[in-house]
């Protein structure tokens, strides 16, 4: 499933990360910060402009300072994902309280839940099919995607509670450009990539894709390119956001492995920049496909239906959740395979979610059994599963570590 994103002109200026990052060009893998090399935190394009207030602008120098190490031979080794350690809390989300959004597709609302005590504490009506709890870019406002009542309804994560919908079509998933300037709304069903205000959503331009059910997404470590997947016809674009233009289409193998076609589902880049890791649900597995080239690297099997992908707190691990395998694959970036599966007792679905703040627990929507997956990510047990309405699907997991959200169910840099 998709949603499109569009932007209203190019920003003051952007910044390439490669001017502040170098990538050690040999004897590196993904997401592997040892051996002597520095891990340097990834600033986004634009990020001098501060454009919501430089919101957690201090917490972000420390961060960087944190992930830098002496290397050896002048290697560094950057991290886009510096940031989102444990305790690593933006001012601006620091005395927000902990809960998990649950939107129920079918039901039409979403749940809040305390994770503290595993218990749903609220639960109110959005518009129809909701998709998605996505972050705003300044992190002060959680937006549920409405996808057919095509609107956008915000939540104060201070209270916990709805706002007025605003009216935006097609909102199936919805991410920000890195430098905060603009929306990008994943308009699936229109096949279309919709560039928004950030704040009013107001339109100001839109991509048609050259392919079929555009929905989730990544950025390259420099910002400047949106890798994006298209479910329903296998292919991957790489959209330059700031001239809107599609730079390459990347088609993924069909009749790989016994199945009949690829249905790319999450997108999510690798800590050292290097490779986009995609979910592929007919394929039960996920891509590898090199973030310069966009060239498609290697196949790795996980599970059946394998669709949401979030990083360890540590940057060392990629949780793979398997929908129709009703497990999550554990793949070390250093080892690019899975190194470990957690299965849930008595089968389930477990689809979309989020990392704890503490990087203790993954939480994931059950979306064909009304429930939500809590595993302990330190020896993959499910030490909860709560119950919540028809259809659960993009949770989002709130406040988490970061400096801004990239959007989705909470991409933080």
């Amino acid at each position: 499933m998709t949603a499109t994103t569009r932007r209203g002109g190019p920003p003051a200026a952007v910044l390439i990360l490669a001017a502040t990052l170098t990538v050690a060009a040999s004897g590196c893998s993904d997401g592997d910060a040892r051996g002597g090399e520095a891990v340097t935190a990834a600033k986004p394009p634009g990020a001098q402009a501060e454009p919501n207030g430089g919101a957690g602008k201090a917490a972000g120098n420390e961060a960087g300072k944190a992930e830098t190490k002496a290397g050896g031979a002048g290697k560094t080794v950057t991290d886009v994902y510096a940031n989102d350690r444990p305790g690593m809390l933006s001012p601006e989300v620091a005395k927000f309280p902990s809960r998990v959004y649950v939107p129920n597709s079918e039901s039409g609302t979403v749940s809040v839940i305390d994770p503290k005590t595993y218990k749903v504490i609220r639960e109110f009506p959005v518009g129809r099919r909701p998709q998605h709890v996505v972050p705003s870019w300044d992190l002060k406002t959680l937006w549920v995607n409405n996808n057919d009542g095509n609107t956008l309804t915000p939540i104060d994560p201070v209270s916990g509670r709805p706002g007025k919908p605003i009216p935006v079509e097609d909102p199936y998933n919805l991410y920000f450009t890195p430098d905060g300037t603009s929306a990008l709304v994943m308009a699936e069903r229109l096949n279309r990539l919709d560039f928004r205000d950030p704040r009013t959503f107001k339109l100001r331009g839109s991509m048609d894709m050259p392919c079929r059910g555009i929905n989730h997404a990544d950025f390259t470590v420099d910002g400047s390119i949106f890798l994006a997947s298209c479910e329903f016809s296998g292919h991957l674009v790489a959209v330059d956001w700031v001239a809107r233009k599609v730079r390459k289409v990347v088609h993924l193998p069909a009749h790989h492995d016994g199945a009949a076609h690829s249905m790319p589902q999450d997108v999510k880049l690798s800590p050292d920049g290097r490779t986009f890791y995609v979910a592929d649900m007919a394929m039960g597995g996920i891509w590898l496909v090199d973030a310069e080239k966009f060239r498609v690297d290697r196949f790795v099997r996980t599970g059946a239906g394998a669709h949401g992908l979030y990083v360890s707190r540590d940057s060392r691990s990629l949780y793979v959740s398997n929908r129709g395998a009703g497990s999550v694959s554990v793949v070390s970036f250093a080892k690019r395979r899975p190194v470990d599966i957690w299965r849930i007792p008595g089968g389930g679905s477990p689809d979309m979610g989020g990392v704890s703040a503490d990087g203790r627990q993954l939480w994931l929507a059950g979306r064909y059994n009304g429930e939500v997956y809590v595993f302990d990510t330190g020896d993959g047990r499910v030490v909860r599963k709560i119950k919540v309405g028809a259809g659960p699907h993009g949770l989002a997991v709130y406040p988490q570590p970061g400096l801004h959200s990239l959007g989705h169910t909470g991409v933080f840099r």
